[in-house]
């Protein structure tokens, strides 16, 4: 059995300056915590930021409460205790308005929206005493603040107490004092109360049995807590922390599944891909996928090379709008499409207008840019038509310039846009360099990356085939942070 507190036990003060110093040190670090609360983000659909909002908040409960315990400490104990029977003295803690050093320093005061109006630290911490001899009951002040019990209705019994909690913590206040009156444990547990007014408060009950000078329990000593904001601030941080994994989980769950999806519909090919044709200019065509850097969605751009039945070569690359498995899934679809009506002999212009009738009428409207190429090896012409799309590089001779672009607005933009075709005639030896714009964004100067590929002329001159051309662009712009993700691919004409 545990030791009983003997009531004859004298309190020993600490030193006061030690007290002071960590009352200070806790107002201090009390008023960064806050001032790291006040500059969290306040967008509510940022889960990681309800998470840290939630963490400022429990500390700044928790530095609350050591403020004022520390408080107590400082101020000793008060002249006017709750009477204890069953001995002389008493060592029984009360807080009291009476001592100002409990309440924390009002420079560091939260006065935010998101500060809780809890009222003064002093009215969360009461004190109490029920002597089993004469029936009598003592509560101090605060008590009957958080209970919400009028002084002049006087304290509540150990008998009428159980009435004002909820009936699932019965169970427990009847355990903790009959484990105190028989057993001599001490009480530490919580339970919920309802005051009159309906508001229900968590109250964390702390005491020890009282013995007289024959060794009998004279009376029960407690002191009660009103903890209702900090397990609210707990529970706001289990909660938000949940909801922060389940977003997270959502969020890799939904990467692993665009990931997936972009494996399977952009070209099984790595490496180069060389066309067969029977023409004096065959095709090498190799590309390349370039992650964002600023977020791990995949999005919705794609590359393709495909050789035609009637022996020409489609060359495509292109970007829809969004990112994650919605902006894949479209770009699965529009890619299957341009696959589809080139196969069925549909040029470049026309195949333009189709898609963007598509994404109009599609279940999920979305904007993209996007350019088409035909490529005849027989004559060595390229036919093309773009949507609102980088132009074409073209390198011959260690130079490089991009293509005039022929009219064409963004795909989905408007019913009815206009596109029109543009040729040029292809050397043994040229490089054409096909890219979507996330490649060369993000600059203030719109034209710095694209004169940065041109300035690339020489190497891509001197390059083995379309793999290494690829390569000599991945390793220029591959470090770059692009704020989205990008294709390139390069289509070098054999000699």
């Amino acid at each position: 059995m545990p030791s009983h507190l003997s009531a004859d036990r004298s309190a020993q003060p600490p030193e006061p300056g030690t007290v002071d110093a960590l009352i200070s040190r806790t107002r201090r670090l009390r008023g960064d915590v806050d001032a790291v609360r006040r500059d969290a983000t306040t967008d509510e659909d940022d889960p990681q930021g309800r998470w840290q909002r939630a963490l400022c908040d429990l500390a700044v409960h928790q530095l609350d409460d050591l403020g004022a315990h520390l408080g107590q400490l400082k101020a000793g104990l008060p002249d006017e205790l709750p009477p204890f029977r069953g001995g002389e003295t008493t060592a029984g803690t009360q807080a009291s308005p009476a001592y100002p050093a409990l309440m924390p320093s009002p420079r560091t005061v939260a006065t935010g929206p998101s500060a809780p109006r809890t009222g003064s630290l002093l009215s969360r911490v009461g004190s109490a005493e029920w002597n089993l001899l004469t029936d009598e009951v003592s509560w101090s002040a605060e008590l009957y603040q958080i209970f919400g019990r009028a002084p002049g209705t006087g304290p509540m019994s150990l008998d009428e107490l159980p009435s004002v909690v909820f009936a699932e913590d019965q169970p427990l206040l009847q355990s903790m004092v009959t484990g105190c009156l028989i057993d001599g444990r001490p009480i530490d547990g919580e339970f919920r109360v309802v005051r009159p007014d309906g508001v229900v408060r968590t109250v964390h009950m702390m005491g020890e049995p009282v013995l007289d000078t024959d060794g009998c329990t004279a009376s029960m000593w407690a002191v009660l807590r009103d903890v209702s904001e900090l397990r609210r601030s707990e529970r706001a941080v289990r909660e938000t922390r949940d909801s922060f994994q389940r977003r997270r989980q959502i969020e890799r769950t939904e990467r692993r599944v665009a990931v997936e999806l972009q494996e399977a519909v952009l070209p099984p090919w790595r490496g180069s891909l060389r066309f067969a044709h029977e023409g004096p200019a065959p095709l090498d065509v190799a590309g390349h996928y370039l992650p964002a850097a600023t977020t791990g969605l995949i999005g919705g751009d794609w590359y393709d090379a495909l050789a035609l039945p009637d022996g020409d070569a489609l060359l495509t690359v292109g970007d829809l709008t969004g990112h994650g498995v919605s902006a894949t899934s479209t770009m699965a679809m529009v890619l299957g499409a341009v696959r589809g009506m080139a196969v069925a002999g549909v040029g470049p212009r026309d195949l333009m207008g189709h898609l963007n009738r598509l994404l109009q009428t599609a279940a999920q409207p979305a904007l993209g840019s996007a350019m088409c190429c035909r490529y005849d090896p027989v004559d060595q012409t390229l036919t093309w038509a773009q949507a609102g799309h980088p132009a074409p590089l073209l390198f011959r001779g260690g130079t490089g310039r991009a293509l005039e672009r022929p009219e064409g607005v963004l795909l989905g933009a408007t019913p009815g846009g206009a596109y029109e075709e543009a040729r040029v005639r292809l050397l043994p030896g040229d490089v054409l360099l096909l890219h979507t714009d996330g490649l060369t964004r993000g600059s203030l100067d719109d034209d710095s990356g694209t004169r940065r590929l041109l300035g690339l002329a020489p190497r891509l001159a001197g390059a083995r085939d379309a793999r290494e051309c690829v390569r000599t662009v991945v390793e220029e712009f591959g470090e770059s942070p692009r704020e989205d993700d990008a294709c390139v691919m390069a289509v070098r004409v054999g000699r």
